[in-house]
């Protein structure tokens, strides 16, 4: 970064106190649960381990783990928060597992049992939906960007060859002791054997969600500028860092990569970067989006949107969406907090979807 921007590297900016003051601020304000969500899967083991640790220790609230399997970290990462005493985690099941979607619910299923963790799940449960979810991945196929699905594996059916139960037993006694390179050397290992996406180094260089690169792939592959990709995720970071280091969540990490998309095609047709900004970019470096990590620089913020100046989102004058009558009835279209929430959040499907809802229940 430095060497991109000609300046020194600003201080570490997300250290474990940041994220503990921000996860108190949350619970002063009134939370019921805490969640360590990390969207690029680029979490350490060792990092969750001291994360969770804290948590636990000042939070009165329960405490959950989220991460992705694309650099190759996800199984490592969520066997670190269980065994250092994570309340939740996040799963997916067998054929959406892995890659750029989250640690499969099959493997924790059996690294929990022989740590003697009892789960509240339905197993049997699981294994009937994941047979159904096998078709509807098949016809999904098409869209799929990893392109392989893991061998098919039932865990209160199929027997594990010894050498991979030992992976399982050697991954807990790793995480036990804290040895992060082992633990990840085994758990990559428990997933190679089932076939799930190998890790993506990648990712570890752009800091992106898995799923927004795939996303990123999939958008310059249908408009014939795949010659891009390389060049737009190595503008990621500088591209994040310019817009004041945002975390990369929905909606910033699409505006992150749209712009690192828009740079990529500045560069390739010998234009500055940021001849085009982007206008989610414009309104992220104004400051609608709410304080970032790290200060934008005023000349920045002048070359993006015309002024030094930061201006927030201004919500005194939202209006809100109309919420008419329904005809021939007094009451309304909205009827509840739920369906309100509703039309505020999609205006257009909203009001379709409510209206067609009021009349199937006139219907009856």
């Amino acid at each position: 970064m430095a060497a991109l921007h000609g300046a020194h590297l600003h201080k570490p900016v997300f250290t474990d106190s940041y994220f503990l003051d921000k996860a108190t601020q949350m619970v002063g304000l009134g939370t019921d649960m805490v969640t360590i969500k990390d969207m690029s899967g680029l979490i350490l083991p060792s990092r969750v381990a001291r994360l969770v640790t804290l948590f636990k220790k000042h939070l009165k609230v329960p405490v959950h783990f989220h991460t992705h399997s694309t650099p190759g970290y996800g199984l490592a990462s969520t066997l670190s928060a269980i065994v250092n005493g994570v309340d939740g985690i996040d799963t997916n099941i067998w054929y959406f597992a892995g890659g750029p979607g989250a640690p499969a619910i099959e493997l924790v299923y059996i690294l929990c049992k022989k740590m003697g963790i009892e789960l509240e799940l339905n197993m049997e449960a699981i294994q009937a939906i994941n047979e159904h979810l096998f078709t509807m991945h098949r016809e999904l196929s098409v869209y799929d960007t990893v392109g392989k699905l893991p061998k098919a594996f039932n865990p209160l059916e199929d027997r594990l060859p010894a050498e991979i139960d030992r992976f399982f037993n050697d991954a807990i006694t790793a995480a036990r002791k804290d040895k992060e390179d082992d633990l990840i050397l085994y758990c990559r290992a428990i997933e190679s054997f089932f076939d799930f996406p190998e890790p993506d180094e990648l990712l570890n260089k752009a800091e992106i969600p898995g799923v927004l690169y795939a996303e990123l792939r999939k958008q310059l592959k249908r408009t014939g500028r795949e010659d891009l990709l390389d060049e737009a995720m190595k503008l990621i970071p500088r591209v994040r860092m310019d817009a004041g280091l945002p975390p990369l969540v929905t909606p910033v990490s699409q505006i992150i990569a749209g712009q690192a998309m828009a740079c990529a095609q500045d560069e390739a047709e010998g234009r500055p970067l940021y001849s085009k900004p982007i206008s989610p970019y414009i309104s992220l470096v104004r400051g609608e989006y709410g304080k970032t990590p790290v200060p934008v620089d005023p000349e920045f913020r002048q070359q993006i949107t015309g002024s030094r100046e930061e201006q927030g989102y201004d919500a005194s004058e939202y209006l809100f969406q109309e919420n008419p009558d329904l005809e021939g009835s007094a009451d309304k279209l909205a009827e509840n907090e739920k369906e309100l929430l509703l039309l505020e959040l999609f205006p257009t499907n909203a009001r379709r979807y409510l209206m067609q809802q009021k009349n199937a229940e006139v219907g009856k």
